[in-house]
């Protein structure tokens, strides 16, 4: 029996410049993920305020 989850979909997380897969909890929303983790997601609004 062949492992399935090769196939999944990625993305870049614009924080981190790692590579993450498609998830089951974001299946209703993959379009609108843009962060690998929320520590990445938290991350990004530091940046934006220290000048």
């Amino acid at each position: 029996m062949a492992h399935k989850k090769c196939h999944l979909p990625e993305k870049i997380c614009p924080v981190c410049q790692r590579s993450f897969s498609w998830r089951k909890k974001w299946q209703q929303h993959w379009d609108e993920v843009r962060y690998c983790s929320e520590r990445c997601r938290r991350q990004r609004n530091n940046d934006k305020v220290t000048p």
